[in-house]
């Protein structure tokens, strides 16, 4: 099972370098993608600071979201709830002070290791931490 954090996301909805690839990789799959709740309330923040920095019109932005949100009850994606103990898991990594794992991508981590899942993503910092933690992460790129 994968789990997709926002930075390998956000390609499948946007044209980006990653964008055929991360395409591929998730008409490949036969059961749904993990993401977290969370994933949703980052991809309105991108979206919004996509409008903001002028990167992306509100016509655009609409049209990702009204994509992302069909996807998601269609069954493409299945959300995962983030728990008590993923939290405690964050701060067991973060407080390691071995990596530069951010609260919000150590949140994605706790989830996709809780459902023994491949973490997928296109953070560098997060893969690194990832694989640092023994995790099985992957970039789609690479």
């Amino acid at each position: 099972m994968l789990y997709f954090d926002t930075s390998a996301l956000l390609p499948y909805y946007r044209e980006e370098q990653a964008s055929g690839r991360v395409e591929a990789l998730l008409l490949a799959q036969s059961q749904p993608v993990l993401i977290s709740h969370l994933t949703e309330v980052e991809v309105a923040s991108v979206l919004a600071r996509w409008v903001r920095t002028g990167d992306l019109d509100d016509a655009g932005a609409n049209r990702i979201e009204s994509a992302f949100g069909d996807d998601v009850r269609q069954g493409r994606f299945v959300r995962c709830q983030v728990e008590p103990a993923h939290y405690q898991r964050a701060v067991h990594w973060i407080g390691t002070r071995k990596t530069s794992l951010r609260t919000l991508d150590a949140l994605h981590l706790a989830c996709a290791e809780h459902h023994q899942a491949c973490l997928i993503t296109e953070d560098d910092a997060l893969l690194h931490a990832a694989v640092f933690f023994g995790l099985d992460a992957r970039k789609v790129t690479g």
